[in-house]
């Protein structure tokens, strides 16, 4: 079973999404093998790079009041602490351009299976629990070399414009798929699923769609 899952690293339901879909995985057991393919979407394309208060930003754009954005806050820390992953709000005060992150990310996937998955994770946690920006070429220069990444590689994908043109054709390719909001997961080509689930949604899901392709 092939799963793009379209999202982007500033976006904390990607992280409840991605934790949701693995317990579910986990769930069903290995009768049912899952390749995951991680999809560019920017949820703030135009951002500059010094990025912006996360709350003027979410006034701005969603008409959000701090109370709102608040409550919307906690519910998103326990979701992922209920999910094993921890979400410090108190560190996490400015949303950034996560464009060269997703360069990285789309080279990072040639590097052999698991790469990618695994420098994604790292991005979460460097942006939502340590609260830096996962723009920075320092960043992702730490966070992809604590992974066994090659530095003269990442560095030189960091300072050229290697796979610019990639990113923006993936990006343009799920925008004209109907994609616009974030997380979205393409199972088989076929199957949409949309948002951060519960881990038995997610389940229920995928043995339906797998029991369909033994139908088939």
């Amino acid at each position: 079973m092939r799963i793009d899952f379209v999202s982007d690293v500033s976006c904390p339901w990607c992280v409840i999404g991605l934790r949701s879909l693995q317990q579910a995985i986990d769930a069903i057991g290995p009768d049912l093998p899952v390749e995951i393919h991680f999809q560019p979407f920017e949820l703030n394309p135009q951002m500059v790079p010094e990025g912006e208060d996360i709350g003027e930003h979410l006034a701005r754009k969603y008409g959000a009041t701090e109370a709102q954005s608040a409550a919307t806050r906690e519910a998103i820390r326990q979701r992922g602490e209920a999910l094993g992953f921890t979400f410090r709000m108190d560190k996490r005060s400015r949303i950034y351009n996560t464009f060269d992150a997703h360069r990285l990310l789309h080279w990072a996937e040639e590097q052999g299976p698991g790469r990618q998955r695994a420098l994604k994770e790292a991005l979460f946690a460097a942006y939502f629990t340590d609260g830096e920006n996962p723009g920075s070429h320092e960043l992702l220069l730490r966070v992809a070399t604590g992974l066994g990444f090659d530095a003269a590689a990442v560095q030189g994908v960091l300072d050229s414009n290697a796979f610019a043109a990639e990113v923006r054709a993936l990006e343009a390719q799920w925008q004209r798929a109907g994609i616009h909001s974030v997380p979205s997961l393409i199972i088989n080509n076929r199957h949409l699923i949309t948002g951060g689930q519960p881990p038995e949604v997610f389940e229920q899901a995928l043995r339906q769609i797998a029991a369909e392709g033994e139908a088939a």
